[in-house]
C-alpha cells in the first residue's frame, strides 16, 4: 500500500484501514445501512486488500439478523427510470415500485452488475414482476442477497479508486475530485 509520504497515489483502502472507527463505520453505512454490519467490518480492520474486505462484507451480510436486514433495507430508496425514459416507462416503474413496497414494506433492491445501462429498466421491471410473486420469507432471502451484492459493488466503488497526494498531482493516474469523501456514490448496482 502507498502511504501519504510516497509520491504515488494514496490507496483509499489504506485510508479506510487507518480512519477512526466512527469514520470507517460512516463510510460503510453508505454501502449498507445496517449498523451492526458496519461496526463489524470496521472493527476487523486492517484489510490487506479489497478482496479480503469484500469477503468480510459477504460474511457479515450472511449473518444479518432479521432486524439488521430491516434496518439496512429501510435505508434504501427506489430510484427513478433512466434519463430520457418515456412517460409510460416512468409510470410503469412508479406503479411497480408502489406494488412492491406495499407488499414487502421496503424499497426494491437489485444488483444490476453485468447489465448494460440500456437494460436496467427492463431488468428492474422484470425483477419486480417476478419478486412480487414471492412470499415474504422467500423475498426476504432474495432481498438480502441483492443487498449483499449491492454492498459489494458500493464497497468496490468506494475503495477501488485512487486519490492523489499533493506531490503526485502531476502524474498520469486519475484523481476524482470527490474521492476524499467517505460516501459510496451510486454504482450500476443501486437500489432501484
Amino acid at each position: 500500500m502507498s502511504s501519504a509520504s510516497h509520491a504515488g497515489p494514496l490507496s483509499l483502502l489504506h485510508l479506510f484501514n487507518s480512519a477512526p472507527q466512527v469514520a470507517a463505520e460512516a463510510a460503510l453505512l453508505t454501502c449498507c445501512g445496517s449498523q451492526r454490519w458496519a461496526q463489524r467490518l470496521a472493527a476487523h480492520r486492517p484489510y490487506p486488500d479489497l478482496e479480503t474486505l469484500l469477503a468480510a462484507s459477504d460474511e457479515a451480510s450472511y449473518d444479518l439478523s432479521a432486524a439488521d436486514l430491516a434496518e439496512a433495507l429501510a435505508g434504501e430508496s427506489s430510484s427513478g427510470p433512466p434519463l430520457g425514459a418515456p412517460a409510460s416507462a416512468r409510470t410503469a416503474l412508479r406503479a411497480a415500485h408502489a406494488a412492491y413496497e406495499s407488499s414487502f414494506g421496503h424499497a426494491f433492491v437489485i444488483s444490476l452488475d453485468g447489465h448494460r445501462p440500456e437494460e436496467y429498466l427492463d431488468e428492474v421491471l422484470a425483477g419486480i414482476r417476478t419478486r412480487l410473486s414471492h412470499d415474504p420469507d422467500h423475498e426476504r432471502v432474495v432481498a438480502a442477497d441483492q443487498l449483499r451484492r449491492l454492498a459489494r459493488a458500493r464497497i468496490t466503488h468506494m475503495i477501488d479508486r485512487r486519490i492523489q497526494t499533493p506531490r503526485s498531482r502531476g502524474s498520469k493516474s486519475s484523481a476524482h475530485p470527490d474521492s476524499g469523501s467517505s460516501g459510496c456514490p451510486d454504482s450500476p448496482s443501486v437500489a432501484v
